[in-house]
């Protein structure tokens, strides 16, 4: 029998949580409803969820806070929950590295399908049997991009970062030179049908520069106006 992937659900309204897990469950999702920030640190190490459904309006520790505490030690997917629909909300929330932002109040289809879409992308991240394995994985001097089991190692140390951090390096790194547009990225990294704009993109590639900086033969560039692209110098 295959074990039901583990939702860890937290919101300080416990009937929207109750309403949430009812929904999942009837997915065959194992949910578990924590009300404050602290209770969902401490769920997030006993419970050990597959993914945190997570509201930014928290007593006590806030969202942002756990996120950004969780996010420290574990890539464990993360989907923010909030009535802000601010723009700044959104980037911030995915600054701190959450997966997805979901604005209150929301249809319960589509948040089902947010979290099924992004555990197929986290799963992803598990290695092969070394049977079936096929290795996706691109180096530069410096730099390597393994897609297979979601590593780079850059400058000879491992870096960690969410996935689509990585599948966006690897993406673009995989195509050396070819420019793509924000809306290129979008679909072809969040894929499914993502509600959000073409700043979720950039967050994203400021967020990696900051953690690869550019070398001297490489570098993820912005193309003004269009997009951006991994350039190799000659």
């Amino acid at each position: 029998m295959v074990a039901k992937q583990k939702i860890l659900i937290v919101d300080d309204d416990n009937n929207i949580a109750e309403l949430i897990s009812l929904y999942l469950a009837k997915e065959c999702f194992d949910t578990k409803i924590v009300n404050d920030g602290e209770e969902a640190l401490l769920a997030y190490q006993t419970y050990n969820p597959n993914l945190i459904l997570l509201d930014l309006m928290l007593p006590g520790i806030d969202g942002y806070q756990v996120c950004r505490e969780i996010r420290a030690k574990d890539n464990i997917p993360i989907i923010m929950l909030s009535a802000k629909g601010e723009v700044f909300d959104k980037v911030l929330g995915l600054e701190l590295g959450a997966d997805d932002y979901i604005m209150k109040p929301f249809d319960s289809k589509e948040m089902v399908a947010r979290v099924k879409a992004v555990l197929r992308r986290y799963q992803t991240a598990k290695p092969q049997t070394p049977a079936t394995a096929s290795i996706k994985m691109v180096t530069y001097a410096d730099l390597e991009v393994n897609l297979s089991n979601y590593s780079v190692v850059y400058m000879g140390e491992n870096i960690d970062m969410p996935p689509k951090e990585l599948e966006l390096l690897y993406f673009l790194a995989a195509s050396p030179n070819q420019v793509f547009t924000r809306e290129q990225l979008l679909d072809n990294i969040w894929g499914y049908e993502y509600i959000g704009d073409t700043r979720t993109v950039d967050v994203h590639v400021k967020r990696l520069r900051e953690k690869i900086k550019d070398h001297a033969g490489w570098g993820i560039t912005t193309v003004w106006g269009i997009g951006y692209k991994f350039e190799v110098k000659d």
